[in-house]
């Protein structure tokens, strides 16, 4: 469960209360460093959140990253964990240090928020904890709000399950020419299915994670990749969660398609806080993405100069429940009532006022699972998942209609969750035949689940047959990496042709443009792709019948 405030008091006389959280400290107390029997590094290094005059650092002590407690081998005690900001990477001009605290309240994590940098501009970091030091990470800091800002570029990703493959598109991510990345959700899933790469298989490791020492595992298991880690030390990012950081198709206080299906919410939300909190343990997040009892805000704005406003929502926490069946439905009039939300009334209200305020160029939405209208049936039945924005559509309808009345100049949706690539139109109103597109959204595809993929499948014809606004699918996996000015979003869709097996090279498999004051997505290029295969994928027969994620 989060940490109480009476917890957060415990170790006043180390500073404050956010020695606890691992956030800087100012004190000039110290706690002392154990003799360190292995590199208590053993998770990397990351950051996030870049603001113009700061980031979040992330480390995590761990020198047996999978002791089955959940501990990482530490002990009891807490540890000071001193941190540096440098101009080079040699660390010859530093520009900030520091020092935090790391407990075993939270995994001895530490998430020290760096304030006094200057903006838009690139810096080194590194960890100290006695006589370990930490990799070196790089990050940057965001444009000033409203500076003149010629371009930015980013990737986005999502859906890493272990033990459907190998990182390795996260290998090519961490060389790429970027300014951050974007996380979409599914970051680990609640219950692996295979053992992998030689990582330990116990029990701790196969059964379904439902309490805070599982779901710490979990974060563990995914973080020892070194090609996750790489791309974590090679730029900040942007995280949230979908569901599988909890339980499958959660929603708000209700449970998923877990092994708890059937319990009541008190018993759910015991659950839900564990894994919450297990996600801030092992993300650069900042205090005030610390989880309370209420949960834990992950909804929030980055600002990119006079560019672009990226807006991170939250389609899990203040969701109602899925409206009449688990996957899709071909006749669910609940769908349309006005009060059943996605977004919840006070995040509906906070994003529509962010539209009607922001001067950004762009207004981009990281987003979970899938907003555009996706009818899965070939045939004249309308057939839809409810997990996705289908099946709360007031609330797509009030996004996407408030994004338009208020002037919004190009709405740019991005989203994970499908395990597919998909470059597709956005309409204001589906039931009106004539609704005008107003909006673009690009789906990525997964960096492992769903196994190898195919350039093309059954489930892509009938989606392309059944909807004319789906330009462009591709079910292979990879990321999606985006060049923004003022005049053009270009979106590629960077695919691997297997996660099977080590080693995979990468291409761009199609690239989509949107253009200023244009809504609707267009083909820049003909990029030739491999073979292609009409073979199922790797994990067809498992595969739910609607398009979204699993």
């Amino acid at each position: 469960m989060a940490v109480s405030r009476r917890q957060l008091l415990r170790f006043g006389a180390a500073g404050s209360a956010a020695v606890l959280v691992g956030a800087s400290a100012a004190s000039s107390g110290r706690f002392r460093v154990p003799r360190w029997g292995g590199d208590p590094f053993t998770l990397g290094v990351a950051s996030g959140d870049p603001a113009p005059d700061s980031v979040v650092l992330w480390t995590r002590l761990a020198p047996d990253p999978f002791a089955p407690d959940g501990h990482g081998g530490m002990m009891n005690a807490p540890v000071t964990v001193d941190y540096e900001v440098a101009h080079d990477e040699q660390f010859q001009h530093i520009a900030a240090r520091g020092s935090a605290v790391a407990t075993r309240e939270l995994a001895h994590s530490v998430h020290p928020e760096v304030y006094g940098l200057e903006p838009d501009r690139w810096y080194f970091y590194r960890f100290r904890a006695g006589a370990a030091i930490s990799p070196v990470g790089r990050t940057r800091t965001a444009p000033a709000a409203g500076a003149p800002t010629e371009r930015i570029r980013f990737a986005y990703a999502s859906c890493q399950s272990w033990s459907s493959g190998y990182y390795t598109a996260y290998d090519h991510l961490s060389a790429e020419d970027l300014d951050f990345v974007v996380h979409l959700g599914d970051y680990i899933y609640e219950k692996e299915w295979t053992r992998r790469l030689g990582r330990p298989s116990g029990p701790e490791f196969r059964d379904e994670a439902v309490d805070l020492r599982s779901y710490r595992l979990r974060y563990t298991q995914s973080k020892a990749e070194l090609p996750l880690q790489a791309a974590h030390a090679a730029f900040p990012w942007l995280v949230t969660m979908d569901d599988h950081e909890v339980d499958n198709n959660w929603a708000g206080d209700s449970p998923g398609l877990g092994f708890d299906i059937y319990l009541i919410p008190p018993i759910f939300r015991r659950r839900r806080d564990a894994a919450l909190q297990a996600m801030y343990e092992h993300q650069p997040l900042r205090l005030a993405q610390l989880p309370t009892s209420s949960g834990m805000r992950l909804h929030r704005r980055y600002r990119f100069g006079d560019l672009a406003e990226i807006t991170m929502i939250d389609t899990r926490q203040y969701r109602d429940a899925q409206v009449c069946s688990e996957n899709v439905t071909a006749d669910c009039p609940e769908r349309f009532d006005p009060d059943h939300t996605i977004l919840g009334a006070e995040q509906r209200d906070w994003l529509i006022k962010g539209f009607r305020e922001s001067p950004a160029r762009w207004q981009v939405l990281g987003n979970q699972v899938g907003m555009s209208q996706t009818d899965v049936d070939v045939g004249p039945a309308l057939v839809i998942s409810t997990d996705s924005w289908d099946g709360y559509v007031a609330d797509r309808n009030a996004v996407l209609g408030s994004a338009t009345d208020a002037g919004v100049r190009n709405l740019v949706v991005i989203t994970g969750d499908r395990h597919q690539n998909h470059a597709t139109d956005l309409r204001r109103d589906y039931e009106n035949p004539e609704s005008p597109v107003v909006a673009s959204e690009f789906t990525g595809t997964s960096i492992t689940s769903g196994g190898d993929g195919a350039d093309m499948n059954e489930v892509g014809r009938r989606l392309q047959a059944a909807n004319p606004d789906i330009k462009f699918f591709n079910s292979q996996r990879g990321y999606v990496r985006v060049e923004l000015d003022h005049q053009l979003w270009r979106n590629d869709f960077r695919v691997v042709p297997f996660v099977r097996r080590p080693g995979a090279p990468i291409h761009t498999r199609a690239t989509y443009v949107v253009r200023d004051g244009v809504p609707g997505v267009v083909e820049a290029a003909t990029h030739t792709p491999p073979a292609v295969t009409d073979t199922p994928e790797p994990d067809a027969a498992a595969a739910p019948t609607h398009p979204g994620g699993r």
